[in-house]
C-alpha cells in the first residue's frame, strides 16, 4: 500500500510504514531523508499497535496535510 497524501504532494508511490514522532507513532511515509507524510489521523501508543491497524486497516486516512 502507498501513501495517498505521498502521492497527491511528492508525485511518489511510497510505502507506508510505522513511523515516530513525539506525539506517538504513526502510519506515513518516508525517504531516505527522512519523514515525507503522516497518512494516518490516528497517534498509536505502540509501534505494535500501529502495525496491527495498518494489517488489518483500521486506521483513518488523512485527506490534508493541513488538520
Amino acid at each position: 500500500m502507498y501513501g495517498q497524501l505521498a502521492l497527491a504532494q511528492f508525485h511518489t508511490e511510497s510505502p507506508l510504514q510505522i513511523l515516530q514522532s513525539a506525539a506517538g507513532f504513526y502510519i506515513g511515509t518516508a525517504d531516505e531523508l527522512g519523514p515525507l507524510t503522516r497518512e494516518s489521523e490516528e497517534y498509536f501508543p505502540t509501534t505494535e499497535a500501529a502495525a496491527k491497524a495498518l494489517e488489518t486497516h483500521s486506521w483513518t486516512q488523512r485527506h490534508d496535510s493541513l488538520s
